[in-house]
């Protein structure tokens, strides 16, 4: 009776160790690689102001997974990367010696700010995608910060052509993300939190007050 128990008891160890492999086996991470496009939206135009040409973005980074669950339905996204983005208006900055001023010009031919940032994104994660399955829905929200690493303004006037690095933006940014689609293309919306300028840069007396709106593409690369 005694090596029945035993027998039993070693067994039922057996099928839980089994088990338990086979579900610590089933865990998987969805470390992936970004890459993104976006077109970026100016909103808080001052008074005469309003967006031109092509305003682009583009990022790149790497996002660690971790899951919340054993099925690896859910997790959190931890990342960085690098972004360049720029803005195409009518509002022109011009710097002498020290001092950076802005002004609206309808007859300019090109004005553009272009900024280049490291970005840190964290999000939750949803998706029903399996270990074995590489194609599926995914909805990721959360937030971006990032700090910018320089900032560029530029105008051409005819022949004229001007550009310095401009220092009157706000150093640390922020905003919310949303990223959602299947396998490898996805819509991706980010809305700034923080304004672009550092709340010292003005035009004819009005506090720009510009913020981000960026909607595009993002691809996943596992």
């Amino acid at each position: 009776m005694r090596f029945v128990i035993l027998f039993l008891l070693v067994a039922l160890q057996s099928n839980a160790q089994v088990v338990s492999d086979s579900i610590e086996s089933s865990r998987y991470f969805e470390d992936q690689f970004y890459v993104g496009l976006s077109y970026n939206f100016i909103l808080n135009h001052p008074e005469g102001s309003n967006q031109r040409n092509l305003s682009y973005g583009l990022q790149a980074g790497v996002i660690k997974d971790i899951p919340l669950n054993r099925a690896g339905t859910k997790a959190i996204g931890v990342g960085a990367g690098l972004a360049l983005n720029s803005y195409y208006s009518n509002l022109v900055a011009d710097i002498s010696v020290d001092d950076i001023s802005y002004s609206i010009n309808d007859d300019i031919t090109r004005s553009k700010l272009e900024t280049h940032l490291v970005e840190f994104p964290l999000e939750f994660r949803w998706r029903n995608s399996t270990a074995e399955d590489y194609k599926f829905w995914r909805v990721y929200g959360g937030i971006k910060a990032a700090y910018v690493l320089g900032a560029r303004s530029k105008y051409d006037l005819g022949d004229i052509s001007e550009g310095f690095n401009n220092t009157d933006l706000t150093k640390f940014q922020y905003g919310l993300t949303l990223s959602f689609g299947y396998n490898t293309f996805n819509l991706h919306a980010y809305y700034a939190l923080t304004e672009l300028f550092d709340g010292n840069a003005s035009v004819n007396g009005e506090v720009l007050q510009y913020r981000p709106l960026r909607i595009g593409l993002i691809f996943y690369i596992l």
